[in-house]
C-alpha cells in the first residue's frame, strides 16, 4: 500500500474538489505563497483556495468547509487564513472570522482587516468594542478605501447604540469628502447613509439618495435601483371599505354615492 505523505490525505468530513483548476488562474500572491510548501501539498491548497472563491458568494458555508480544508494544510500561509477569515465572515461566524483576522494582523502587521474586524464586533453585539478599533484606527495609515469601509462600521456601531445623529453626520461627512474617482467607496458609503436615511423617516432624501447610488453603481453591487423602482412603482391597495361597497351595490336599495374620502389611508410597502 503506497504511503500517502501528511497532508495529502483527504479527511472524511472534507469537501471533494469537483472541477479541475489552473494554478495560473489563482492570484499571484497566492501562487508566490503555494511555491513555499511541496508542489503536491500546494496542488491541493490551491484547489481547496480555488473552490472558495468558486463557492463564496453562493454557498458560502461550502466555501468554509473548503477554507477549513486549505488552513488545516498550510496553517502558516496568510493565503489560507485570509481565506478562512472571509468564508467565515460570509458564513456568518463573527468569531471565528474575528479570530483569523487578528491573526492575519498580527502575522503580517497589514491594518487593512482592521474594518471588517470592528463589523464583526458590531455582529457579535459588541458595538463599544467596534467603535474601539475605530479610534484606533485614526492613528494608523489605512488606505482611503479602508477608512470610509471604517467609518460605514463605525456610523453603524453608532447606530446601534442610538446615537443616530452622529451616525448620520459621519456618513454624510465620508461621504463629501470621497472623490468621485472613489466609485466603490462612494456607492457603498452612500448606500449606508441612504439606508439609515430611511430608517430614520428621512424617506424622500433616502430615495434621492438612493437614485444617485444606483447612477453610481454601474456593475450592480447593490440594490438601490430595485430599492428606487420599488418606490416609484408602488400601487394603492385595495382596502376592506371597498369590500363593503361591493356588498352595498348588491343590496335593493344603495346608499346615495358620496365623495367622502375612506377613513383608513393606503400604506406603502418599501423594499428593506
Amino acid at each position: 500500500m503506497r504511503h500517502i505523505p501528511p497532508g495529502l490525505a483527504r479527511r472524511d468530513d472534507e469537501p471533494d474538489v469537483p472541477f479541475q483548476y489552473e494554478v495560473h488562474d489563482l492570484p499571484a500572491s497566492v501562487r508566490a505563497e503555494l511555491r513555499g510548501i511541496p508542489t503536491d501539498l500546494a496542488k491541493i491548497v490551491g484547489a481547496h483556495l480555488a473552490a472558495v472563491g468558486e463557492y463564496l458568494v453562493d454557498d458560502p458555508q461550502l466555501a468554509l468547509r473548503h477554507a477549513h480544508a486549505a488552513r488545516r494544510r498550510a496553517a502558516r500561509l496568510t493565503v489560507t487564513r485570509e481565506a478562512l477569515g472571509e468564508a467565515a465572515y460570509a458564513a456568518g461566524e463573527w468569531t471565528m472570522a474575528l479570530q483569523e483576522f487578528r491573526a492575519l494582523r498580527r502575522m503580517t502587521g497589514n491594518q487593512e482587516w482592521l474594518p471588517v474586524m470592528a463589523d464583526c464586533e458590531r455582529a457579535l453585539g459588541r458595538p463599544e468594542a467596534a467603535l474601539r478599533l475605530a479610534r484606533e484606527s485614526q492613528d494608523l495609515s489605512l488606505t482611503a478605501k479602508d477608512r470610509a469601509e471604517m467609518r460605514i462600521v463605525e456610523a453603524g456601531a453608532r447606530a446601534d447604540l442610538g446615537q443616530h445623529a452622529e451616525a448620520l453626520r459621519l456618513l454624510r461627512s465620508t461621504l463629501a469628502m470621497t472623490p468621485d474617482r472613489a466609485v466603490g467607496s462612494k456607492v457603498r458609503v452612500g448606500y449606508a447613509l441612504a439606508d439609515l436615511l430611511l430608517d430614520q423617516g428621512h424617506q424622500d432624501e433616502a430615495m434621492a439618495l438612493f437614485a444617485k447610488v444606483a447612477a453610481w453603481d454601474t456593475d450592480g453591487e447593490t440594490d438601490a435601483a430595485e430599492r428606487v423602482d420599488a418606490f416609484d412603482g408602488m400601487v394603492l391597495e385595495v382596502g376592506d371599505w371597498d369590500d363593503e361597497d361591493e356588498q352595498q351595490d348588491d343590496e335593493p336599495d344603495p346608499a346615495p354615492a358620496t365623495d367622502q374620502e375612506p377613513a383608513d389611508g393606503h400604506g406603502t410597502d418599501e423594499k428593506a
